[in-house]
């Protein structure tokens, strides 16, 4: 969208809203017109920007008490575009795994980015959430901006230990998991079950599973890829392993168990210390066994096999099947916030990463590739 001038400080602002006043309305303070039609603000917020100049009417700044007439044109304006200041709540079906007052876990869809940003404005979780929220009368400020880093991260924690979330923002948001990665998330409903929970995932005593399917055969039967995770130097889209104990990145911690060998591939139970951005992509590339079809880090070539046509061609169904890095987050365990009880909650694999399992299963079984 275009950005409209205003005359004092010729400063560029942006139509967030824009609503025109039926034939039949009658007089009504521009806040109260407002504030019926703004899905999750408050009467006070509107107030502030007309106190800042920022709802105009038929053009001209007009302040709270203004009554609306017939055919009035009324805008709120900002200084920044929309998409950088405003989450909308959308109607998006959620699969709830468990919810209670404090908090609720939900299994999120391969696809779905975590928090807007980068492009990603619309159809997230956070927008679902802030629908869901405001269906139970949970009163939110929806005005946080979206963010800038990574669209996900298996598992984000809190910068410092006991550090409250600011809970409005993150929607509450503890933790996160990538786009393309499918699995559980826990969401805090308020800021005190925030704060506990953030603190559990800052001390590591969160309980965090993930099942991947990776390139190669995979000899030993557990093992530990301990290593500094960082922005790549040359492309700050993509992370980069880094050796323990070097100044580049921060450390990380991923153990693996092998649940099943399928030939040139091995399906794998990771669990982690940290949460880096794509910690589970990066050390499981660099321990020579990159995610299937992880787009990426190259997990979307073959890698290991042979050099037929028709193993090809089975590869490539495969890449069909599942079209994203084979990777679930199938087990989430925390302390409950408020009863301190403990809470294990498992996802099954999706339909994508099963089918694609049971392929391989079919390939070690009747190897006429």
């Amino acid at each position: 969208m275009a950005g409209i001038t205003e005359d004092k400080g010729q400063e560029e602002l942006f139509e967030h809203f824009r609503f025109v006043a039926d034939r039949g309305q009658g007089p009504l303070r521009v806040d109260k017109f407002l504030v019926d039609r703004i899905v999750g603000t408050s009467r006070n917020r509107i107030q502030n920007a007309a106190d800042g100049g920022f709802i105009l009417v038929n053009g001209k700044p007009e302040k709270s008490n203004y009554k609306v007439r017939p055919g009035d044109v009324v805008q709120v304006m900002m200084d920044r575009p929309r998409h950088s200041t405003e989450i909308l709540p959308e109607d998006i079906p959620l699969d709830i795994v468990y919810e209670d007052d404090d908090l609720l876990v939900v299994n999120k869809p391969a696809g779905m980015v975590v928090h807007p940003g980068h492009g990603n404005y619309t159809g997230t979780l956070v927008n679902a959430l802030a629908w869901h929220f405001l269906q139970e009368g949970i009163e939110l400020d929806l005005a946080g901006e979206a963010e800038d880093g990574e669209d996900a991260e298996e598992g984000a924690e809190a910068s410092e230990a006991g550090q409250k979330p600011d809970f409005q923002k993150r929607l509450g948001l503890v933790h996160r998991i990538d786009k393309e990665t499918s699995g559980l998330l826990v969401i805090a409903k308020n800021e005190d079950a925030g704060t506990s929970l953030s603190r559990q995932f800052f001390h590591k005593t969160t309980r965090r599973l993930y099942t991947a399917l990776v390139w190669g055969y995979v000899d030993q039967d557990e093992g530990t890829v301990v290593g500094n995770i960082g922005r790549n130097k040359r492309d700050r889209t993509l992370m980069e392993y880094y050796p323990e104990g070097s100044e580049e990145g921060k450390p990380a911690v991923t153990h693996y168990r092998v649940m099943e060998r399928l030939g040139y591939v091995t399906l794998v139970e990771c669990r982690l210390e940290t949460g880096r951005t794509h910690q589970i992509r990066v050390h499981m590339k660099h321990a020579g066994h990159t995610l299937f079809n992880d787009k990426t880090y190259g997990g979307d070539q073959i890698l290991k096999g042979t050099t037929f046509a028709k193993y090809s061609q089975f590869v490539r169904n495969c890449f069909d099947i599942c079209p994203r890095q084979a990777l679930h987050a199938g087990t989430l365990g925390f302390r409950h916030p408020r009863t301190g009880e403990e809470m294990d909650f498992e996802a099954p694999l999706p339909a994508d990463m099963a089918r694609l399992v049971e392929k391989w299963r079919e390939y070690v079984s009747n190897r006429n590739y």
